[in-house]
C-alpha cells in the first residue's frame, strides 16, 4: 500500500507529503522495509505506517532515516516539522492555528502542568496515563507537544499568563527527580519577560472555573477566543459573549491567586519539600 492520497481537488497535507517522500526515498534506495528496519533499528511495521501516513514519526526515527538516506533526505526534518500539526486530532487543529497567531494567552489549569511548560519526562507520564501507546507513538506525541513550546520563545512571542491550581502542583510524577526538574522548569519559564505564573491555593475556595481548564487567546484583530477542557473533552468557543463570560471568570480567579512573587516562593518551597535528601555519609 502506498502513501495516502489526498482527495481530488484538495492540496495534500504536510503529513501526506512526508509519507509520500518517505516511500519515494526507500523505493529509490532499493531497500525493503525489512532492510530499512535493520539499518534504523525501527520495526518494519512502524516504518510502513510512516510511509502510509498512519503515523508521523518522532525526531529519533527521522534522524535515523536521515542517516540512512544521506543528503537525499536533508529536507525530511523540515517536512516532519510541518507535519506535526497533522499529528493532533481535528478538534484541536483550529485552536492550534489560532494559538500560533495569538498576541496574548491566558490559561488556567486544574489537571496538569500546561503543555507549553511541561518537561519531556512529565509529558511522557501524562500521555502514558491517558491511553496505552507503544514507544514509537509515545515519542511522537511527546515530540509534538514539546515542539509547540517554541511559541513562548519565538520573536514577537505572546504574553502568557498561567494560573496553576494548587492541585496541579501537588500531583507529582512517579519519579521524584523528574518532578523536581518539572518544578524547576516552571521557575525558569517564569523568568521569561513574556511569562507570568500564579498559583491558585486551595484556601481560595470555590470559584466559577472549578474543575475546568480554560485558555483564552487574544488575536491581532482584537478578537478573543477560548478553549475549555476537562478530563474527557474540549471545546473551542468563538462566540464573543461566551468568551467574555469566561474572561470575567478568569479575571476573578486571577485575583484570588497568589501574586507572581508569592507564587515563585510557593514553588520553591515545593522543590525543597519534594527534593530527595542525600544519604547521610556517616
Amino acid at each position: 500500500m502506498g502513501a495516502r492520497k489526498p482527495n481530488a481537488g484538495q492540496r495534500p497535507s504536510a503529513r501526506q507529503m512526508l509519507a509520500k517522500e518517505l516511500a519515494r526515498l526507500r523505493e529509490e534506495s532499493g531497500k525493503s522495509l525489512a532492510t530499512l528496519g535493520e539499518e534504523t533499528t525501527y520495526d518494519r511495521a512502524y516504518l510502513h505506517k510512516l510511509e502510509t501516513g498512519a503515523r508521523v514519526g518522532s525526531p529519533g526515527v527521522i534522524a535515523a532515516l536521515n542517516a540512512v538516506y544521506g543528503t537525499a533526505a536533508e529536507h525530511l526534518t523540515m517536512l516532519w516539522q510541518l507535519a506535526q500539526e497533522d499529528a493532533f486530532a481535528d478538534k484541536y487543529k483550529r485552536f492550534m492555528q489560532l494559538e500560533a497567531k495569538a498576541t496574548v494567552r491566558y490559561e488556567y489549569t486544574v489537571g496538569a502542568i500546561p503543555g507549553l511548560l511541561q518537561t519531556e519526562g512529565y509529558a511522557r507520564e501524562v500521555f502514558e496515563a491517558t491511553r496505552p501507546r507503544d514507544e514509537n507513538e509515545l515519542s511522537e506525541d511527546v515530540a509534538a507537544r514539546l515542539g509547540r513550546q517554541g511559541l513562548l520563545r519565538r520573536e514577537n512571542a505572546p504574553h502568557f499568563r498561567a494560573v496553576l491550581d494548587e492541585s496541579v502542583l501537588r500531583r507529582k510524577t512517579r519519579d521524584p527527580k523528574e518532578w523536581t526538574k518539572q518544578l524547576e522548569q516552571l521557575l525558569e519559564a517564569g523568568q521569561l519577560p513574556n511569562v507570568t505564573l500564579q498559583v491558585l491555593p486551595f484556601e481560595a475556595g470555590p470559584h466559577a472555573l472549578l474543575g475546568t481548564s480554560v485558555t483564552i487567546l487574544w488575536l491581532p484583530d482584537g478578537r478573543a477566543v477560548a478553549y475549555t477542557e476537562d478530563a474527557h473533552s474540549g471545546e473551542l468557543i468563538e462566540d464573543s459573549s461566551e468568551v467574555e463570560k469566561l474572561r470575567l471568570s478568569y479575571d476573578l480567579l486571577r485575583d484570588l491567586a497568589l501574586s507572581p512573587r508569592d507564587s515563585v516562593a510557593f514553588i520553591e518551597r515545593l522543590i525543597e519539600e519534594y527534593t530527595p535528601c542525600a544519604p547521610d555519609p556517616t
